[in-house]
Parts: structure tokens; C-alpha cells; sequence
């Protein structure tokens, strides 16, 4: 953690600490304060993207995530954000394709 940083107190709700404390028992965060940060920076990158870049939430079943993450540690992709995103370039791609094919076809 930074040393240029300022203490915030704040009041959580009790399902929202249990929530986080079972991340840090199950070793996804150090401590309470290490999930509380990664929280707000999730939050900040989201509220403050670029005005050209649309950020979105997206849920995977576990199974999928696990590929991913066989992806990024083979070399495929960089991270498993980047491989998310080349899919969608990809699958938007073959789908503007069709669209394009469909229409010349009529």
C-alpha cells in the first residue's frame, strides 16, 4: 500500500463485511482493508473509464473462468480481460460478417 493515503471511516453493512471477510478467508485478500481497496478501485475504474470505452460486468460459470485463465498461462492472451475482449472482437466480428453476407445475398 501507498504511504500517501488518507484513513476513511465507513459504515458496512453486516452481510457485506461477512461477505468480505470470507474472501479474505478463502485467501482471494490479505486482510479486510486489501478487499475493501481492490472494491473501491473496481469502482473508480468503472465510474472513470475513457468516454470512448464502454466498461462491462460480465458473469462466468467457474468452468469458463478456468479456461480463461489456461488461456492466459499458455501465452494465448495477456490476462484474462484480454482474452474476454478478443472473444467479443472476435464474435462480433463473425457476426457482422453473416449480417453483411445476408444482406448481399438478397
Amino acid at each position: 500500500m501507498s504511504t500517501d493515503s488518507e484513513r476513511v471511516t465507513i459504515r458496512i453493512p453486516k452481510d457485506r463485511v461477512a461477505a468480505l471477510q470470507k474472501l479474505v478467508e478463502q485467501g482471494q485478500f490479505t486482510n479486510m482493508s486489501d478487499a475493501i481497496r481492490a472494491a473501491i478501485d473496481s469502482f473508480v475504474e468503472t465510474h472513470f473509464t475513457p468516454e470512448h470505452i464502454e466498461k462491462l460486468m460480465v458473469e462466468l460459470p467457474k468452468s469458463n473462468v478456468v479456461k480463461l485463465e489456461e488461456l492466459v498461462h499458455s501465452g494465448d492472451s495477456i490476462s484474462v480481460d484480454d482474452a474476454v475482449r478478443n472473444a467479443v472482437r472476435e464474435y462480433v466480428r463473425l457476426r457482422l460478417q453473416k449480417a453483411t453476407e445476408s444482406q448481399e445475398n438478397e
